[in-house]
């Protein structure tokens, strides 16, 4: 349960830091923090995390499908938890956010060896298109 409430931690807060800065410029310290390093990096994240999402295609294979958005997604949580580890004060949230890059990475590493376990070259002999499924 825990661990779950990590993973969806970072989806809660999509929408806060989706929402366009100018919202909060009409506030003085809202614009301040629209130029603040962490909010950069935050939204530099989230820009990179959308665009590899958005250029991925179908491939008619859930699991593939399913891989190729989780990627840059874990990869996007891992780089908004280093600006909050780099920037943040709080130490519930700081050590959170260092959950959250141990848990990412380790789960990029068993989708990257997925992914590798499961691709095929139809070029050439090298790596049949064959099911290379195996239990973890």
């Amino acid at each position: 349960m825990a661990r779950a409430l990590r993973l969806l931690i970072p989806l809660a807060l999509i929408p806060a830091f989706a929402a366009p800065a100018t919202q909060h410029s009409a506030h003085a310290e809202g614009s301040m923090t629209a130029n603040a390093p962490y909010w950069e990096g935050l939204m530099e994240s989230m820009t990179r995390m959308h665009a590899a999402m958005s250029s991925a295609r179908p491939s008619a294979d859930a699991d593939t499908d399913f891989v190729a958005l989780m990627l840059p997604h874990h990869q996007a949580a891992i780089d908004m938890a280093k600006v909050e580890l780099t920037f943040g004060k709080d130490p519930q949230l700081r050590r959170l956010a260092q959950e959250i890059v141990t848990d990412q990475e380790s789960e990029i590493q068993l989708m990257t060896l997925w992914r590798q376990q499961h691709t095929c070259d139809r070029e050439s002999a090298r790596k049949p298109c064959t099911d290379q499924r195996k239990e973890w």
